[in-house]
């Protein structure tokens, strides 16, 4: 039995959209906010808050809060890359460095997430790497979900718990 990597991991979706308007939704708060997050509130390198349509660049701090999820889970990180195009790279949970890049493919739009596990310990890296796996797979469905028909599956009622909209 071979050795399973847990160093990275790759997901990948189609979008009937176009490819300023996927970027759009990872790139500015208000995108981030129609898919993803309760709250995304980016603050630029001379510490002033970004206009919410504004997109994000490299060296700004965000601070993220989930619907289904108090105010005391929330991700404070770093964007590292931020091209105003095709291509963003930004630090998340647990040390890891997540890249969104957007292309076309067979004449699609492809929306792609690699996740690099940074946690040293393997326990850590293993949990990283199956909590946001599932956590991805869903938020990149609903990106699917809003920008081709607007329907929004989060679940954003903080009352309940335990299920995969959350």
């Amino acid at each position: 039995m071979s050795e399973y990597n847990w160093d990275q991991f790759t997901k990948r979706i189609t979008i009937k959209a176009s490819a300023q308007d996927v970027y759009k939704a990872w790139a500015t708060q208000s995108g981030l906010e129609s898919w993803f997050l309760r709250k995304a509130v980016f603050t630029d390198i001379s510490k002033r808050q970004r206009d919410p349509n504004s997109f994000v660049q490299p060296g700004d701090i965000y601070e993220w809060t989930w619907f289904g999820y108090p105010d005391t889970v929330h991700e404070h990180h770093t964007i590292i890359e931020a091209n105003g195009n095709d291509h963003l790279k930004f630090r998340f949970s647990g040390g890891c460095i997540v890249t969104v890049t957007i292309k076309n493919e067979n004449n699609e739009l492809i929306c792609e997430l690699a996740q690099d596990m940074k946690p040293a310990e393997e326990s850590k890296r293993q949990m990283f790497f199956i909590e946001c796996s599932k956590g991805w797979v869903f938020y990149m469905t609903n990106l699917k979900s809003i920008l081709e028909g607007g329907i929004d599956l989060r679940n954003k009622n903080e009352a309940i718990q335990s299920v995969i909209n959350a």
